[in-house]
């Protein structure tokens, strides 16, 4: 597989974790992420959205934070099957099958129709896209106009000490921890090395723009750790 594309070798590494991910997601974040996803639900709160849709939606854990605003529809995308299975069992536990819907799809190639959500949502996945820009134009075109897009990501801790931190923890105890909880020994080295790689903060709002979106900003969390990024079409 090493000469597979980015979104083949992503999709089977999430289809191998998923049994853990949740699980590893808390404890690696000691909770936080939590927090974070709250923290995106109250940004989205105020535009009072009726139809959204969160890409790269997992287990779901975002849809269901959102969920809190009762929106009209939350639809949830994901290219792996088997963390999206865990994130419908979910849905049933919480009694939210109804009103969440979970599908198979590709951020890249969105199965809707131009204009379609109110609202666009993304945890912790735009790093993982085979081509960002491809990503981000066809989200921005199943967003309405005036429409909100709302990208929780990973981004790099400039302060000291916490760029330190971050960098020992990132680099070292996330690899270990994930390999041994998963047995996945390179979905957790993975995840570093994208983060690392992400362009965050000033970069990233450059690149939401020159996708045509407007009003762009982030919402720096937790000391850098993480950011909220907004935008409207």
């Amino acid at each position: 597989m090493a000469n597979a594309p980015k979104k083949v070798v992503v999709r089977e590494m999430f289809d191998d974790i998923s049994h853990k991910y949740d699980f590893l997601n808390h404890f690696l974040s000691f909770g936080i992420d939590k927090a974070w996803r709250k923290k995106l639900t109250q940004l989205l709160a105020v535009r009072k959205p009726g139809k959204v849709l969160d890409v790269a939606t997992g287990t779901a854990d975002l849809a269901i934070a959102i969920s809190v605003l009762k929106p009209q529809k939350i639809v949830g995308i994901d290219i792996s099957e088997k963390m999206l299975e865990i994130g419908r069992r979910k849905l049933v536990d919480k009694g939210l099958s109804a009103f969440i819907t979970l599908q198979q799809g590709d951020a890249e190639k969105i199965p809707f129709s131009d204009n379609t959500f109110d609202a666009i949502t993304v945890a912790f996945g735009v790093r993982n896209y085979e081509n960002l820009e491809r990503g981000l134009n066809d989200m921005r075109r199943v967003l309405r106009p005036g429409g909100a897009m709302l990208i929780l990501e990973f981004s790099h801790p400039d302060g000291f000490p916490m760029k330190q931190l971050y960098g020992i923890y990132s680099r070292y105890c996330i690899p270990l921890i994930g390999r041994f909880v998963s047995g996945n020994s390179k979905a957790y080295s993975y995840l570093p090395e994208s983060v690392a790689a992400f362009p965050s903060g000033k970069k990233f709002l450059e690149i939401l723009e020159k996708s045509g979106l407007k009003n762009t900003r982030q919402v720096s969390l937790s000391m850098g750790i993480a950011s909220i990024y907004l935008a409207e079409k």
